[in-house]
């Protein structure tokens, strides 16, 4: 700082400096936030301005930046997002910055994001809101209403009870569950949604290297599962009983809620868990497992038009 004030006091030698010198001292000291902050110490000298010049106009260039504010992402202040803030400290002027609103409002988005897992989901699905779902239908405006229910009042470790949607493809089930992960976030709950499919067939691939156990305990101690399009999975009795059927009992036992998106219903989806590959009909470990998921889930059945193809 004595440099600057030294570099500044030869410059003043300099009759056009002068001139440059005093118009910006009038410009700082008619910024209406500089006098809000002189004003409240009436016993600030011509010598402290001159002093403390440089502290009372960076203060006035960031600040008119954020008066002008063109958005968080072309922000031009030297630190993105933050917002000068002058005050006094031991007697001296001192300028202090705390992120913008707009900064706030990014760093919760993000924090709330970071809430939200996901494996082999759309972006879209993740940036869902209850606000952007299309209420054409009776049965989707129940199945939305029912959903922000559950996200408002979801309680992992203390109620294990979730939602099974099902319907016909392209009526917005999966959408709606990204909502809710959403409105979930908002209460600092994490998530997680999984599209079945694709998950079950890298826990085959993981049977090679050893990683089963690893992406099991990584899915089933979450807040909250989502699996979505359980049902469009080609069953094995491997997948069925040591996967679905270990990460099921483990949030049964925690008392974690797990939701569900199908094309099939209850029954239906008996039917699709009874078959496997190389084992035939196994009916009862079919029942087994659709004995935890109708407990606890409350089925909501979605109709209306099928948006894949508007």
């Amino acid at each position: 700082m004595d440099s600057i004030r030294s570099s500044l006091e030869h410059f003043m030698d300099n009759s056009a400096w002068k001139q440059r010198y005093a118009k910006l001292k009038q410009e700082v000291l008619a910024y209406p936030r500089v006098q809000e902050f002189l004003q409240e110490y009436p016993e600030w000298t011509n010598e402290d301005t001159k002093t403390h010049m440089m502290k009372l106009f960076e203060f006035k260039r960031e600040r008119e930046n954020c008066d002008a504010c063109p958005g968080l992402a072309d922000c031009p202040n030297m630190m993105q997002g933050y917002q000068p803030q002058l005050k006094m400290e031991k007697g001296q002027p001192l300028v202090t910055y705390h992120p913008c609103r707009l900064k706030q409002q990014a760093d919760e988005r993000k924090k709330q994001q970071s809430l939200i897992k996901s494996l082999y989901i759309p972006k879209e699905i993740l940036e869902a809101t209850f606000d952007d779902i299309e209420q054409d239908h009776a049965s989707r405006l129940s199945a939305s209403n029912q959903c922000l229910q559950f996200a408002l009042q979801a309680a992992p470790g203390e109620d294990a009870k979730g939602l099974y949607l099902h319907g016909k493809f392209g009526v917005g089930k999966t959408y709606m569950m990204g909502a809710v992960a959403n409105e979930l976030a908002e209460r600092s709950i994490s998530s997680m949604m999984v599209y079945v499919p694709d998950f079950f067939r890298e826990m085959k691939q993981a049977l090679s290297d050893g990683s089963v156990q690893e992406k099991i305990d990584k899915v089933k101690a979450v807040d909250v599962l989502i699996l979505d399009d359980i049902g469009a999975e080609t069953t094995s009795a491997w997948v069925r009983d040591d996967v679905l059927g270990v990460i099921l009992q483990y949030r049964l036992m925690e008392k974690l809620p797990t939701l569900y998106t199908s094309n099939y219903d209850y029954e239906e989806l008996e039917t699709h868990l009874a078959y496997s590959q190389k084992g035939g009909i196994e009916q009862m470990k079919a029942k087994r497992i659709m004995e935890r998921i109708k407990h606890l889930t409350t089925p909501i059945f979605i109709d209306g038009k099928n948006r894949r193809e508007m």
